[in-house]
């Protein structure tokens, strides 16, 4: 017989490998069940839920590089395995806490979680929950957290970015260049260089709402950022692909402009000439999207409020580039890995 299942909320315990048949509630998630191999779809207990816990019937859960990193471990958290991935999702709250206030039954939420959202069913503490206005889809509501929440987090509260200045974003296809694009041109009203890897992914970037496009696998991506805005530079970049293509978004930056890191896509992590921040007083910066949960949680709640609102309000736009079943989570996480989709990659539980 199969060991039952201790399905605990993350990160105080992990789950076992399997559900007794016949024990009370249990419901489907992929499962990291060893590091490096394929998940897979096993039947997890239900448990009771704690004072300030939600349980939520989840519909769709992002899937994100950092899922992929975790289940390699190779990501900055390690949980102990088996463990259940995913961090984002939307879905409809089942059940409340004793103490739970800010959701009731029936209402429809988007959250985050510590790797535990690639499932049928998901608790959460009520303050990782919002609400999600009527006129924004479950689908929607689903890209919005870790992409626009990083893109706004960036934009806004790192870089500063102003009205009418010029932001470079890298990878602008993938589903956080593209949520970049979205927030500089619709929220911020910034103008936008969109700079990928291929024609078709430039095309995109274009429909999307950027201005110009650049394919730096053509060559110079300083000399392209030029030949569009001139000797005097770009007023911001954001990167997520480091190695060369930071090294020249970097040098492409106007007087007083900011970069800020938001990964490592390409594989290489630059070495930061410190001489150019002198030249030109220019700002490098980081941003690691998750540790604002937990070193200020009350800015990380704001933005994604923000998000909710922008979206509701009709400036930004979410996009979806593949759906998933559950049953095909590794057909998903190969998508990620070899960015064969440009945009969100979403789980559908339903």
């Amino acid at each position: 017989m199969a060991a039952r299942l201790c399905a605990q909320h993350l990160p105080t315990a992990w789950l076992c490998r399997r559900a007794v048949q016949g024990q009370g509630r249990h419901y489907r998630a992929a499962l990291c069940a060893e590091l490096k191999h394929p998940l897979v779809i096993e039947e997890v207990a239900s448990r009771p839920i704690g004072p300030h816990e939600v349980r939520v019937d989840v519909h769709f859960c992002g899937v994100n590089f950092a899922d992929i990193l975790v289940c390699r471990g190779q990501y900055q958290e390690k949980p102990p395995v088996p463990f259940i991935p995913g961090m984002e999702f939307s879905g409809v709250v089942l059940e409340t806490g004793t103490d739970v206030s800010t959701v009731k039954k029936g209402d429809r939420v988007m959250g985050v979680s510590n790797f535990n959202a690639m499932a049928e069913e998901c608790i959460t503490e009520q303050k990782t929950l919002w609400r999600i206005p009527e006129n924004v889809s479950l689908q929607d509501a689903a890209v919005l957290p870790i992409s626009y929440g990083t893109a706004l987090l960036a934009l806004d509260h790192r870089a500063h970015t102003q009205p009418g200045e010029t932001v470079l974003v890298t990878a602008a296809a993938g589903a956080t260049g593209l949520a970049v694009i979205d927030v500089a041109r619709n929220v911020l009203q910034a103008k936008v260089i969109a700079a990928t890897g291929s024609d078709e992914k430039c095309r995109l970037a274009m429909q999307r709402g950027a201005q110009f496009s650049v394919n730096y696998s053509q060559g110079s991506l300083k000399d392209a950022v030029k030949k569009l805005v001139g000797s005097g530079g770009v007023n911001v970049a954001i990167d997520m692909v480091g190695g060369d293509v930071f090294l020249e978004s970097l040098r492409s930056l106007a007087w007083e402009g900011r970069i800020v890191v938001l990964g490592f896509a390409g594989g290489n992590i630059a070495s930061l000439p410190s001489n150019l921040l002198l030249l030109k007083n220019i700002s490098a910066m980081g941003l690691f999207w998750g540790r604002y949960q937990h070193q200020d949680f009350a800015l990380f709640s704001t933005s994604l409020s923000s998000t909710l609102q922008y979206c509701q309000q009709g400036l930004i736009h979410p996009y979806t580039g593949a759906v998933f079943k559950l049953d095909k989570v590794n057909d998903a996480f190969l998508q990620v890995m070899q960015r064969k989709t440009t945009g969100k990659v979403l789980l559908s539980l339903k």
